[in-house]
C-alpha cells in the first residue's frame, strides 16, 4: 500500500526486487519485517508501512514492500538524531518489538529555495517485528549518519547544476541538507541528544586511527563509480556507434565488453545482509546475469556465470555453494531467469523466454543442409549456429535426439548428429523408399558424395 506521506518518496527497484542505487550509494544492512510509524504525529504517515524489508544504504532508508515491488525511501540527511533501542524489564524476560526512535527534520520545497525553507522536527519510530539485533542496525545507523557519505554527492550535484539552482538529481526532494541547520531539542529528547554527543567525543580517538583504511576504501569506491559511468555513458552511446568506421567500432566494443562484466557497485554480503543473504543474492545475481545471457544466446553454464560474478563483485566473492543455492531460490521469485537441468546432470541458467522450439527448429535446419545430410553436425558446428558454448550445444544436440528430431554417431573422432530419417519410413511397406522428401534429398545428398 502506498503511503500519502510526500517527504517519503517512492524509491526505484530493479526487475527482481533490489533497489536501485544512487550515484556512489551502497548497500549497508538489511533487516526484515519492519514498520514504519508516527506515535507522535500519526497524520504524518498514513497509513505505516507495515512488514518491509528495511534496507539501510550511504545515503537512504529504504522499506521495500516485496509483494508490490514497490519501495519508499528516507535520505539519511534529515536524520537530525537516532535515538538507541530502549532497554527494560519487559523487553528482556518478554517477547517485544525493539523501536529505534528518529528525529527527522522536515521542510516544505515548494515554500522556499534549497537550504532556506523554514524546518520543523518530527519523530518517527522504526519497529523491528522480525528476529535482528536492533543494537547491530542502530550501530550501523550511527557508523552512516557520521561518514555522512551523500554530502560528496550533494557537492557534485551542486557543482554541476551551478549556484542558485534548486535541483535535487539524486531523487532527495527538498529536505534539509545534512549540512544545514539542526534542529533545536529540547527536553527529554535534548538530555538523550547531549548524551549521544558525549559517547561520540570519547569515541572519535577510535575513528581516527581508522581513517587511512578509510581513505583507501573511498578510493576503490571511486573507481568502481567511474567504471560505472563509463559504463553507462558507452551503453548510452551504442546507437551512434553504427555510424563509426569499424576499427574505432571494435575499440569501443572491447572497451564495453570489459566493462559491463566489472564492478557490481554494491554487491550482497553476509555482513550487510545477514539472514537474507542468500535471498537478496538471489535477487542481485538475477539483475546481473540479465545482460550476459542476451550476449550468450539466451543459456549460460554455471561455470561462466560464477566467474563473471565474482569478477563483477571484486574482493567480495562467493562460493560455489552460494551461487546453486542462489540459483535455487529463483523459483520463489517472479525473475525473468530460471535455472535448468538437462537429463546428462549438467545445470545451466537460461532465460525463462528461451524456447526449446525454436533451438530444434535451427538444429533440423542445419542439419538437413547437404553437407550435414553426408557428414552429420558436431556440437562445434551447432554451438556456432546457435551462437552458445560448444558443451552447451551438445547438450541440446542431446535433448533433440531424446525428441526423435535427430540420431547419433560415436566414432573415434566424437558425437555426430544427422538428421532423423526413420520417421520418413512406411511402418507398412518399410523396404519402399520414397521419391520426394526429406528421404530423397538424404539419398540425392549421399549419391551427390558417392
Amino acid at each position: 500500500m502506498a503511503s500519502s506521506s510526500p517527504w517519503l518518496p517512492s524509491a526505484a527497484l530493479t526487475d527482481a526486487g533490489r533497489p536501485v542505487f544512487l550515484p556512489g550509494e551502497v548497500e549497508r544492512h538489511l533487516v526484515p519485517s519492519v514498520d514504519l510509524e508516527a506515535e507522535e504525529n500519526p497524520s504524518l504517515l498514513h497509513p505505516p508501512l507495515r512488514a518491509r524489508l528495511l534496507a539501510l544504504t550511504s545515503h537512504r532508508l529504504i522499506w521495500i514492500h516485496e509483494p508490490s515491488s514497490s519501495a519508499r525511501a528516507l535520505p539519511l540527511y534529515s536524520i537530525v538524531h537516532a535515538f538507541p533501542p530502549k532497554k527494560s524489564l519487559r523487553s528482556i524476560f518478554a517477547a517485544s518489538s525493539p523501536r529505534i526512535r528518529l528525529q527527522i527534520s522536515l521542510s516544505d520545497a515548494s515554500a522556499a529555495p534549497r537550504g532556506g525553507a523554514a524546518a520543523r522536527s518530527e519523530v518517527i519510530t522504526v519497529v523491528m517485528r522480525g528476529k535482528a539485533d536492533p543494537d547491530v542496525f542502530y550501530g550501523r545507523l550511527v557508523e552512516v549518519l557520521r561518514s555522512k557519505a551523500w554530502e560528496a554527492a550533494l557537492a557534485n550535484e551542486d557543482a554541476a547544476s551551478g549556484p542558485g539552482t534548486g535541483t535535487t538529481g539524486l531523487g532527495f526532494g527538498g529536505s534539509e541538507r545534512g549540512g544545514g541547520i539542526r534542529m533545536p531539542v529540547v527536553g527529554v529528547s535534548g538530555i538523550l541528544r547531549k548524551e549521544q554527543e558525549m559517547w561520540e567525543s570519547t569515541d572519535k580517538s577510535l575513528n581516527d586511527a581508522f581513517q587511512d583504511l578509510n581513505a583507501l576504501m573511498s578510493k576503490a569506491k571511486e573507481m568502481v563509480q567511474l567504471a560505472e559511468k563509463m559504463r553507462l555513458k558507452l551503453l548510452s552511446n551504442s546507437t551512434a556507434q553504427a555510424n563509426s568506421n569499424d576499427e574505432e567500432m571494435g575499440s569501443k566494443q572491447d572497451m564495453q565488453d570489459w566493462l559491463l562484466s566489472v564492478g557490481i557497485v554494491s554487491p550482497v554480503t553476509k555482513e550487510s545482509a545477514g539472514a537474507l543473504y542468500h535471498q537478496q543474492l538471489s535477487r542481485q545475481l538475477a539483475d546481473f546475469v540479465k545482460l550476459p545471457l542476451e550476449r550468450a544466446g539466451g543459456m549460460m553454464s554455471l561455470v561462466e556465470v560464477y566467474c563473471l560474478f565474482n569478477r563483477a563483485r571484486g574482493t567480495e566473492l562467493i562460493s560455489p555453494e552460494d551461487l546453486l543455492q542462489a540459483c535455487a531460490i529463483w523459483e520463489k521469485f517472479d525473475v525473468p531467469v530460471m535455472l535448468r537441468k538437462f537429463d546428462s546432470g549438467v545445470k545451466v541458467i537460461q532465460n525463462k523466454s528461451h524456447s526449446d522450439d525454436e533451438v530444434f527448429a535451427r538444429l533440423k535446419s542445419l542439419a538437413q543442409k547437404p553437407d550435414a545430410l553426408r557428414k552429420g553436425i558436431s556440437p562445434s558446428d551447432a554451438a556456432f549456429t546457435l551462437g552458445i558454448a560448444p558443451a552447451l550445444a551438445k547438450e541440446h544436440l542431446l535433448t533433440a535426439e531424446s525428441k526423435g528430431l535427430l540420431c547419433r554417431d560415436v566414432s573415434p573422432d566424437g558425437f555426430r548428429f544427422y538428421i532423423n530419417l526413420f520417421n520418413e519410413i512406411d511402418s507398412d511397406n518399410i523396404y519402399m523408399l520414397k521419391s520426394h522428401g526429406l528421404f530423397h534429398t538424404w539419398a540425392s545428398a549421399t549419391a551427390v558424395s558417392g
